[in-house]
């Protein structure tokens, strides 16, 4: 009995360890790997494994910022099943990336987190990070922006959406074309399975009076929302900074 009561607060119970085989990925790419079980001092019974993708966003409340983790994604393993007093486990998995996961760029993370059902007990967990690059589509705008449009790549912040759950922001300062007349682009990119859709806040510079009081105002600053479809994805880079560049010229003030 006094076995089941440690068991039952997590002490002595099953431990869990998630080993991934492939850490380094895409947004849509399969992650592979085993989640090895070992048994504790009773006998327990397991309903089932959880592995979720994690990331963490800064939130504000109550006037001040911290940051919440997000889950991203619940995949589940197998069935219910008994773990053996000393006794070893190892389940294979694979699962694609959702698209959606974002890339580990300064300070953005993301890890599996592994946890065990076991009724009447605290779960064990595990976290295992991974190594993010941007989805193809993503990283064909980056590469617009950066080496066609040649804006450099400033800040990348993580932050809490009630419609999105969270919004990964990417800050650029303009270096040639439109040094001039922008203070700064941030963007957004929000991904979907035939589709990409890119946020842009257009930061204007302060030109005379008029623009200075704009500026106090924030009213320097124009949102537009751009789509581009799969097909036009696949046209590549100078195609979709075409786009970008006709679409940043409009908000321009001449």
């Amino acid at each position: 009995m006094y076995k089941k009561l440690l068991a039952s607060a997590g002490i002595g119970s099953a431990e869990v360890d998630t080993q991934l085989t492939n850490e380094r990925l895409r947004p849509g790419d399969i992650l592979q790997g085993k989640v090895v079980i070992k048994g504790g001092r009773i006998e327990q019974k397991v309903d089932k494994i959880n592995l979720f993708v994690m990331t963490e966003a800064l939130r504000e409340r109550n006037d001040r910022k911290h940051y919440e983790n997000i889950v991203l994604h619940r995949f589940a393993l197998n069935e219910s099943f008994l773990i053996g007093v000393g006794e070893t486990k190892v389940i294979d998995f694979e699962f694609p990336l959702p698209i959606h996961t974002p890339p580990t760029i300064n300070r953005t993370r993301a890890w599996i987190q592994t946890g065990l059902d076991i009724p009447q007990a605290i779960d064990p967990n595990d976290r295992d990070y991974l190594q993010v690059a941007p989805h193809k589509w993503m990283d064909t705008c980056l590469q617009a922006l950066t080496n066609e449009l040649a804006f450099e790549l400033k800040k990348v912040d993580m932050e809490y959406s009630d419609h999105h759950g969270y919004i990964q922001e990417f800050e650029f300062r303009p270096l040639k074309e439109f040094k001039a007349d922008l203070d700064e682009l941030e963007a957004v990119f929000l991904l979907q399975e035939d589709r990409i859709e890119i946020v842009l806040q257009v930061d204007r510079k302060a030109k005379g009076l008029r623009s200075l009081f704009a500026e106090a105002l924030d009213m320097d600053e124009h949102n537009v929302r751009i789509t581009i479809l799969e097909s036009e994805m696949e046209q590549g880079t100078l195609y979709v900074a075409k786009r970008l560049k006709d679409v940043i010229s409009q908000y321009i003030e001449n």
